[in-house]
């Protein structure tokens, strides 16, 4: 597998910033708070988000939380000092109050390495998805999974 590497002056270029905030100005100083379901879309009309509160239930909710805290050690371990892009540790931080999901990356998607490859054999499950907890972290983002794909469709 090929890994590359982005030099740190290429990390943060105060030219492009610059650019980007005159394209994309802030619409306003300060903090607005939103407490009704609202679209928030960029300049140029594009959605970015969506905010529904009460959408997911409290139950609902708390499912979505402890399946991710079964998540957490895979997402622990995928984080690397010597990582390329996707896994190096100087883009996970935890926050402050080390409140929150385990910082990480992982795919659970069927076959998602497969995909990019000639001549392999059958599909396989995602290598985040091979350890001892997999049948138990698969049980609990089943119903919160086909929420979100529904919701999504």
């Amino acid at each position: 597998m090929t890994q590359i590497d982005i030099p740190k002056e290429h990390w943060h270029n105060e030219e492009k910033e610059e650019k980007l905030l005159e394209r994309c100005p802030p619409g306003h100083e300060g903090t607005k708070l939103v407490d009704k379901p609202a679209t928030i879309i960029d300049v140029s009309g594009t959605i970015i988000a969506w905010y529904l509160p009460d959408a997911l239930t409290e139950t609902t909710q708390k499912e979505i939380r402890a399946a991710t805290d079964l998540l957490g050690p895979s997402l622990e371990k995928s984080v690397k000092a010597d990582g390329n892009w996707r896994y190096n540790q100087e883009w996970f931080k935890q926050g402050s109050e080390n409140v929150g999901s385990t910082p990480g990356c992982i795919n659970l998607s069927l076959a998602w390495f497969q995909q990019g490859h000639e001549n392999l054999s059958d599909p396989e499950v995602s290598a985040s998805l091979k350890g001892p907890s997999s049948e138990n972290i698969l049980k609990a983002i089943a119903r919160p999974a086909a929420i979100a794909s529904e919701a999504l469709r």
